[in-house]
């Protein structure tokens, strides 16, 4: 029995000879259940308490995210030469020893985020100054405070992306990054930075600075011409006042969202800025007052104190952002501020603006105007505002050409400019929900002025998403989206706008997609969707339907809602008509069902590929129990079969008894009076029976 063994052995070499001789293979299994995919070892979630060390020497990407590895000892990457890339973020590592790196000098990418670096943060520091090479290096969330930083990337002059965030780091000054001056991108959020003092002077390649989440009250004198995108948002800061100079600043994205600013800021004069981001602060213009007091030549004066020098900086709170560049522009956020008004000419400086975001503000009026600043306009957005009124020039035949979503709810609108979307020749998205709007009825008589105050969108062929919910529309008819292309439309909270059937949407059955009927008192009665064919979404929750629309089930939808009616039951073969064949995604919850007719409810848990969100909150009732079909109890169940029994075949099998029973009574009663009957037949027939 042993004598094979020899051959076999040697079979064995030569495969694995073989095998390693494929220097082109994908991937293999390591010895220490690593993954190697080319030449990068993917041991993530392996529970290593230790770097491999049997892995293939040229290997050069080495990833042991999330395992329990303590120490990088000075031998663990001794077989590594051609190393590139290491990451070991989420294991619990204290201790690089200082010889670690000696033999894999190539590294450029190192990941030791969240970890315990701070524990021995001065050896790990000199085991990372023996990296000529590293470009990238990632600290974030290891508990270090300034000082550690300091020490850990003082000598890293060749690093070119840093970060730093999710640490304790409080304070910044000039001695921080002395020598990385190569440094492209830097990444310093969620912190507890207060105070910047000339951190960054020496950083003249800096490209990118992320401060987000920290508790900057402010930037004065911001002077990184060479900067080009700045992410301050989420700190404290109430003003952004940039240095006075004519330099070009190569500034492309400014986000101060989520901060208290109190003004617009006071921006590079030369810049490059297309992105502007100023949501969730406190910002509103202060030229004039809604009392109607001017503040045009109102000043503010800044006391900045630098070691022994102090200067006096004196900021006119309009004239700054006059003088301000912004026609390279595209993206202009201001949403969710305290803006009632936009100052004059404030928009005619941005020709090149695509988006514009005022929504949750204050504004009472807005103006629309011919050609600049809307020319390029692609998106405006003055949802929940308190708008009354929406100006447009009389007769402007360019008003918003390349406008595609146009966002008014949630404001006080009646009405909007005559032939507004008459131009907007891009226009396919409408929002006027939560606005007391009402659409123009069938196209107008010649000669003849439409009365009541209207919205007038016929004819707008681009028009694809129109929403109207909550606009108190009343009756509904005639010719509303007459040469329209609707597919998506909105309806819901209209509790008067249905009446009779939905003829008014005849000239929408070809291109319907998305229909939304939420809440609008619909009954069975009034309804009949036979003509929707092209219909693949509907919502018809919260209405008091009482008996499923049969018109549904010929349709093809692939998602219906039938949440809060008044739904007994649902039709027992619904699961196959083209309905449920169809159907990928339905709400039946807050209905009345009758837990004794609940197979339609089994049927459907047999549809392929039918989801049910709300399958948990699906109830029944039952002797004004509310019970879950899922589980109905026997005795309930026991109750439901003899309910659903067919009666004709029970009363028969209840009245068997009781004929059997007469049946043999009048049986018994005959043959006891059987001779005396007999013989008064005889007797009373007079024929003579022989004895």
């Amino acid at each position: 029995m042993e004598a094979p063994l020899p051959g076999v052995s040697l079979l064995l070499v030569l495969l694995a000879v073989g095998w390693g001789s494929q220097a082109t293979a994908d991937w293999a299994t390591s010895p220490g259940s690593c993954e190697l995919v080319q030449r990068t070892a993917h041991c993530t979630g392996r529970w290593l308490s230790s770097v491999p060390g049997n892995l293939r020497g040229d290997t050069e990407e080495l990833l042991l995210d999330d395992n329990a590895i303590q120490v990088v000892g000075n031998t663990s990457l001794l077989l590594y030469h051609q190393l590139r890339h290491l990451s070991l973020p989420k294991n619990r590592l204290e201790l690089i020893e200082p010889g670690a790196f000696l033999s894999s000098q190539g590294l450029h990418m190192l990941s030791l985020a969240d970890n315990l670096i701070f524990t021995n943060y001065s050896l790990t520091a000199a085991a990372l100054s023996a990296l000529p090479a590293l470009r990238m290096l990632d600290l974030a969330g290891n508990r270090l405070t300034e000082d550690m930083v300091l020490v850990l990337v003082g000598n890293l002059s060749s690093l070119e992306s840093l970060s730093i965030a999710r640490n304790i780091i409080m304070r910044l000054d000039s001695s921080f990054f002395t020598n990385l001056t190569q440094l492209l991108e830097l990444n310093l959020e969620k912190n507890y930075i207060f105070e910047i003092d000339q951190a960054f002077k020496g950083l003249q390649r800096l490209q990118r600075l992320n401060i987000a989440y920290n508790y900057l009250p402010c930037v004065v004198e911001f002077d990184l011409t060479q900067l080009r995108v700045l992410n301050v948002s989420s700190n404290v800061i109430e003003w952004f006042l940039a240095l006075e100079s004519d330099d070009l600043f190569e500034l492309e994205v400014l986000d101060l969202s989520h901060n208290r600013l109190l003004f617009f800021p006071v921006l590079p004069r030369q810049s490059k800025l297309h992105s502007l981001l100023l949501k969730d602060n406190k910002m509103s213009f202060y030229q004039r007052l809604p009392n109607g007091t001017s503040l045009a030549d109102v000043t503010v004066q800044f006391l900045l104190i630098d070691g022994n020098s102090t200067n006096i900086t004196t900021v006119s709170l309009w004239d700054e952002i006059c003088h301000s560049n912004l026609s390279s522009l595209h993206l202009l956020d201001m949403s969710q501020n305290q803006v009632w008004y936009l100052p004059e000419g404030f928009l005619a400086q941005m020709p090149s603006l695509t988006h514009l975001k005022l929504n949750q503000n204050c504004l009472e009026m807005f103006h629309l105007s011919e050609g600049n600043p809307f020319a390029m306009l692609m998106e405006l957005d003055l949802s929940q505002n308190q708008l009354s009124e929406l100006g447009a020039e009389v007769g402007a035949r360019d008003i918003l050409p390349n406008l595609q979503l146009f966002n008014l709810s949630n404001n006080r609108l009646r009405a909007l400019p005559p032939e507004v979307f008459t131009y907007a020749r891009k226009i396919t998205t409408v929002d006027l929900s939560r606005n007391r709007v009402d659409l123009c009825p069938q196209t107008a008589v010649a000669g003849k002025v439409e009365s009541a105050p209207c919205v007038d969108i016929r004819g707008v062929k681009t028009l694809t998403h129109l929403s109207l919910a909550g606009c108190g529309l009343q009756g509904l008819g005639g010719h509303p989206f007459q040469g329209t292309s609707l597919m998506h439309l909105d309806l819901s909270d209209n509790r008067q706008a249905l009446s009779g059937d939905l003829g008014w949407l005849q000239d929408l059955t070809r291109t319907f997609q998305v229909l939304s009927l939420r809440n609008t008192s619909l009954s069975t009665t009034a309804v009949d969707f036979s003509a929707f064919n092209s219909l693949v979404r509907l919502d018809l929750s919260g209405n008091s339907l009482t008996v499923f629309p049969a018109s549904l089930s010929i349709l093809k939808l692939h998602s219906l809602d039938l949440r809060d009616n008044c739904l007994p039951t649902l039709p027992l073969d619904v699961a196959h008509t083209p309905l449920g064949k169809s159907l990928r995604e339905v709400y039946l919850s807050q209905n009345p069902y009758n837990c004794c007719t609940l197979g339609w409810w089994d049927s459907l848990q047999w549809v392929e590929g039918l989801h049910v969100p709300d399958r948990q909150e699906v109830t029944c009732s039952y002797a004004s129990r509310t019970l879950s079909p899922r589980a109905l109890p026997e005795p309930v169940l026991q109750s439901c079969r003899w309910q659903t029994t067919d009666l004709a075949l029970l009363y028969l099998v209840l009245a068997l008894p009781t004929c059997l029973t007469l049946l043999v009574a009048f049986a018994v009663i005959f043959l006891m009076f059987k001779q005396k009957l007999l013989k008064v037949v005889k007797s009373r027939c007079g024929v003579s029976s022989p004895y």
